[in-house]
Formats: structure tokens, sequence, C-alpha cells
């Protein structure tokens, strides 16, 4: 490697320290504070009932499991067995969950949570972090506002798609130009 492509790595090297503060803690949102998501919608997960998402709203809910977090978007299930290992939930827009009248509402709510995971899973089938992290921001861009996209923490979108929060990070603030600076 030559002593140029060293400096150009070097500069975009970052800190991968971890405090003993968990994610599960607390969220630092782009704005710069720190809020603490979902006791409420936790302990109705929790509770061993299955709900959908309203299939009606641009609504979610992002699901953080111990060591990765899922989505479940407008009409997937949430709640029962599936979701007895959630630590802490963030909603996303005017959240609604309602309850399952029949056996086939909750098979079609299952199926789209299914939809769903496998949609996360193309994303992170990528190998390059930094594609990962722009697939998703894309993704979500389609279903919500920007504005709603940029304010939730590099946190959620790492947990999602298997990154580090510096790289989810880096690539919202330097977005396409990160193509033009790294040689590969």
């Amino acid at each position: 490697m030559d002593s140029e492509k060293r400096q150009r790595y070097q500069t975009t090297m970052v800190s991968t320290y971890c405090s003993e503060t968990s994610y599960l803690d607390y969220l630092v949102m782009q704005d710069g504070t720190e809020h603490f998501f979902g006791s409420d919608y936790l302990t109705k997960l929790h509770s061993g009932e299955v709900f959908v998402v309203n299939s009606r709203k641009r609504n979610g809910l992002i699901l953080f499991k111990h060591y990765h977090a899922e989505f479940a978007g407008p009409g997937a299930a949430v709640g029962g067995d599936y979701d007895r290992d959630c630590q802490w939930v963030m909603p996303i827009g005017n959240l609604s969950l309602l309850t399952l009248e029949s056996h086939e509402d909750r098979q079609k709510a299952y199926l789209i949570r299914r939809q769903w995971i496998r949609l996360i899973k193309q994303i992170t089938e990528n190998p390059v972090p930094r594609q990962r992290v722009q697939k998703i921001l894309d993704q979500f861009e389609q279903y919500f506002p920007p504005e709603m996209v940029a304010s939730l923490p590099d946190e959620a979108f790492a947990l999602l798609v298997g990154v580090l929060p510096q790289t989810v990070g880096i690539v919202r603030l330097l977005g396409n130009e990160l193509d033009d600076k790294i040689d590969y």
C-alpha cells in the first residue's frame, strides 16, 4: 500500500471504542439528544398477544433484539412468542398497533413480517458495509419522509444491517462522495 492510500485510509478510520453503556440504555438521536424508547410498546409486545402494524399508515417498529435489530413495517405481525426476546423498541411515524381478529389475518401478518425480514436480509447480504448502509437508508426513505429518516439514530440502522454506528454516520455525512474518495 503506497503512502497516499495509507494516508487516505487513516483519515477515514473511526474509533471502535465501546463504552460500558449498552445501546439499549439510550440512543443518541441525530440532533444530539438522548432518547429512551418503547417501554409502553415493549410491555404490549411482551404480553403474549399478537398485534399488526397498521397497514393504512406510514409507520413501523424497529425491534431491538440482543445482537441485532429487525424492522416490522406496515402490515407486519409483532408480539406473541416471536418477539419475546425483544429488549427495546423504537416506533417510527405515528405507530398504530391493531389486534388481529382472525386466524387468516394473523397468517397474513406473519407473511408480511417475513417479507420485511427478507428485505433486510437482502440488504445485509452485500459484503460492503457502506453499501448496506446506503441501501437501508434508501429503503427507509421510500417508506418514510427523509426528515424522519434523518432523525433516526445511527445505532438503529447499524443494528439493522450489521455495521458499526460510525459507518452509518460516515455514509450519512459523505453519502455518494465516498465512492470518489475510497479506492478498492
